[in-house]
């Protein structure tokens, strides 16, 4: 994968977790008082150095992140995250599973990406790439144990 790919699609992540942070804060908001106000919190947080990383990888290639990311992408998250809570904590937890999900499938795509025809598994971007996996993965249990524990 030549470098321009390889900005091009680190910019796709700098705009998602860009929107999920944004997502998440405004979903901490509004359910500031039940413990998933805490987990939005936190997965907010958790996104935003996510972000952050990719930010600087993406300059460290010689790249810059996409103004799309911190503009665009923030108005989608705090937009979509203030309707969606709307619709009660279980749908939104349910939401936020598929965004993850989706989220997860594109750094695995990534992942299996720059350790076949880039840097290696070993290297500083694809331990990057599977932190965030991690991360993501993370969240999206906690999400399902919230549903769990609300049906329960």
């Amino acid at each position: 994968m030549d470098k321009e790919e390889l900005i091009k699609s680190l910019n796709w992540f700098y705009s998602l977790e860009t929107s999920q942070a944004d997502l998440y804060f405004a979903q901490s908001k509004v359910f500031k008082d039940h413990y998933g106000g805490l987990v939005f919190e936190r997965a907010a947080q958790v996104e935003e150095d996510h972000r952050d990383l990719i930010g600087a990888k993406i300059k460290e290639l010689g790249g810059i992140p996409t103004q799309t990311g911190e503009v665009i992408s923030s108005i989608m998250g705090v937009s979509l995250g203030t309707i969606l809570s709307m619709t009660g904590l279980n749908m939104v937890l349910k939401i936020n599973i598929k965004l993850e999900e989706k989220a997860m499938s594109d750094y695995s795509e990534l992942i299996t990406r720059v350790e076949k025809e880039g840097e290696g598994p070993q290297s500083e971007l694809c331990k990057l790439l599977k932190y965030n996996y991690v991360d993501e993965d993370q969240h999206t249990a906690i999400f399902a144990k919230l549903i769990e524990a609300s049906n329960g």
